[in-house]
């Protein structure tokens, strides 16, 4: 069996969850969309079933999955639906909607509900990419008061630049929203990770904790609002060969590694094909059985080469490539991109859940 694994530690995602819900003080659901940031939607649906006030997946047919598998939690659709047929499907399977569109909305006040539903609608208070202008959202928050299928309107706008404390914009958008929906009774929902850790105004009805019930910080650069997270995922592999690369010799794809000095290289089993980053290669850390190392050379789309530096390390040794240990923020960085994109494309890793219930 190929030794790539992410271990899973679900109680490190229930120690976030709660820790989150304790700084937001009201209702948080859990964003599990996207396999939950690929750490596996139903197992992390199921360990959070008796914390999570509901679950926020992008699109249907991640909700009917866990349906499928027993998940009872309230659901919504953070893009809403895609085409009129889709709302039968909720309303078999009580699964809410975020309206943020005309085209959504009159799908919706088509259909003929059999069940009460809860709508999410969204306010574009400054992100521009989805939402009713605050010119259009109080008349169409008064069109779905009245229809009486709808046994509760949920508010929502979404931060552009709440990971980032020097931007003035979340400022300005809580501002908007607050002047939007005034007179609009309601619960409202805006606050996403960054904002439940930084923005103690967005604290509202409902919280949808997304990045960081993962264990991995919202925020660019290191920040003490996210020292309370524990990494969810950790990633490992096995050394399955090893070598010597002579003084002045280069290993890998475009030699983009030459040895300074004789050295031992150990080959393990992971490359950008797994969803590891392939560029920059050269220089990121890894930990073998615990004791910190590097990469040499560039990723492939299988294996990568990795500096053995003790004598004992060889073929058989673990080598941690992101986790409790080495952040995947770290890596990300490194790499010039985010932790959700290496999180997402993690792909071919055999997943091992952790104190499951």
């Amino acid at each position: 069996m190929r030794p790539l694994i992410a271990t899973i530690n679900l109680d490190n995602l229930r120690h976030n969850f709660r820790y989150l819900k304790q700084q937001h003080k009201n209702k948080l659901y859990a964003v599990v969309k996207a396999d939950a940031y690929g750490h596996g939607a139903i197992p992390c649906s199921t360990a959070l079933q008796n914390d999570a006030d509901g679950l926020a997946v992008a699109f249907l047919d991640e909700a009917i999955e866990l349906r499928k598998n027993g998940i009872k939690l309230p659901i919504v659709l953070l893009e809403g639906v895609f085409e009129f047929a889709e709302y039968e499907i909720c309303d078999k399977l009580n699964i809410s909607c975020v309206v943020q569109n005309q085209t959504q909305l009159e799908w919706l006040l088509n259909y003929q509900w059999k069940n009460k539903t809860q709508v999410w609608l969204k306010l574009d208070t400054g992100m521009r990419r989805a939402g009713f202008f605050p010119a259009d959202y109080e008349k169409a928050f008064h069109v779905l008061s009245q229809f009486t299928p709808i046994n509760d309107i949920v508010k929502m706008t979404h931060f552009a630049c709440a990971d980032d404390l020097s931007s003035a914009m979340t400022q300005q958008q809580i501002q908007t929203f607050d002047e939007t929906t005034q007179n609009l009774i309601g619960k409202s929902s805006i606050a996403n990770s960054a904002a439940i850790l930084a923005h103690p105004t967005t604290h509202r009805d409902i919280g949808r904790a997304g990045i960081a019930l993962y264990g991995v910080s919202p925020f660019e650069e290191n920040n003490k609002l996210a020292n309370q997270l524990k990494p969810v995922m950790t990633l490992t592999t096995k050394v399955f060969g090893e070598r010597i690369l002579r003084k002045g010799e280069s290993v890998g794809y475009g030699s983009i590694f030459r040895a300074e000095k004789d050295m031992r290289l150990g080959l393990i089993a992971c490359g950008y094909a797994d969803g590891y980053p392939r560029v920059p290669s050269n220089n990121n850390p890894i930990l073998i059985d615990g004791e910190p190392s590097r990469i040499v050379g560039r990723v492939s789309m299988d294996m990568m080469t990795i500096e053995l530096k003790l004598q004992q390390q060889g073929i058989g040794s673990t080598v941690e490539l992101w986790g409790e240990n080495i952040l995947v923020a770290d890596i990300a960085r490194r790499c010039g991109t985010i932790s959700y994109e290496v999180l997402c494309h993690l792909k071919r890793a055999i997943r091992q859940y952790k104190n499951s219930i």
